[in-house]
């Protein structure tokens, strides 16, 4: 089984003909994710690689097509129109890979998922995948491999190091998910985290984290009061001195909120397992199922 994304899901992507959209929504398809439909203003009534239908909206895609998710794939000036416009159309999952939207268009988006069923994952994150069925995203399919561990991650790099160590180790993956690295994202850990829990296939969840915020912490309270499956974490960003931001516009330490100690103290406190480095991850997730 899987959370959110499976085989059957159809897939619409807006932004399908620019040039990071149209190269992943290929990787997308030689993977097998069913992509039903793209949008591009302007660009109506042509067809995407031969095959998939492009639109000027959401709306007319809806007319002509069962939509479960979209991948927004448009420029940070224009993305959260683009997202409004799926949550206004009542997609249930929006996956916004673009980098570098504004906070205050974020804030705004946030308003309108907070009154939507809509569940967003994003933005400046790598994406969602359920391992040899679908691909939502920028992750490099093949390191992937259908089992038992659920991946979620601010960090796209580290990801893909923690997925392809799960794999090597001949534990696999249920769906992995990045939820992205910016201070305003769609979903937080514990909106996944509910999902893993409920997923019978998810026998562990691996949760990586940054410095900044609080949202390991949080997650982590989430953690002991509600599940009973086993969490292995990790945060990345130990040696970020105060003040210094590293990589992701969400990872800086302010006002000595948000540092790796506090981080760890605090997860560590509330049961999960953690992993003192990126390389022992996998063999965190084994001794925490006692393999």
């Amino acid at each position: 089984m899987s959370i959110l994304v499976n085989k059957n899901t159809n897939v619409l992507v807006q932004g399908i003909t620019g040039k990071e959209g149209s190269f992943h929504t290929l990787k997308c398809l030689e993977y097998g994710t069913n992509i039903v439909a793209g949008v591009t203003p302007f660009k109506g009534k042509t067809l995407f690689n031969n095959s998939v239908p492009v639109y000027n909206t959401i709306a007319e895609a809806k007319k002509e097509h069962g939509i479960d998710a979209t991948m927004v794939f448009v420029p940070a000036g224009f993305a959260a129109s683009s997202i409004i416009e799926a949550v206004e159309a009542e997609i249930p999952l929006i996956v916004c890979i673009t980098e570098g939207i504004p906070v205050m268009d974020m804030l705004s988006v946030k308003d309108a998922l907070n009154c939507s069923e809509s569940i967003m994952i994003g933005p400046n994150c790598p994406g969602i995948i359920t391992a040899d069925e679908c691909k939502i995203g920028i992750m490099p399919g093949f390191i992937h491999k259908k089992g038992k561990i659920g991946v979620l991650s601010r960090s796209g790099t580290l990801t893909y190091e923690a997925v392809n160590q799960l794999t090597k180790a001949g534990l696999g993956e249920t769906t992995c998910i990045g939820i992205g690295g910016d201070p305003i994202i769609g979903s937080p850990f514990i909106t996944f985290l509910k999902m893993f829990e409920n997923d019978s296939e998810t026998k562990a969840v691996v949760m990586i984290g940054e410095i900044g915020g609080t949202a390991e912490e949080e997650a982590s309270e989430f953690v002991k009061k509600n599940m009973k499956k086993p969490v292995i974490g990790f945060i990345a960003g130990k040696t970020a001195p105060a003040g210094k931001r590293m990589g992701h516009a969400g990872a800086i330490i302010s006002g000595g909120v948000g540092t790796a100690s506090e981080k760890l103290k605090t997860m560590e406190k509330n049961g999960v397992f953690i992993a003192d480095n990126p390389s022992v991850i996998a063999e965190t997730v084994k001794k925490a199922l006692n393999l």
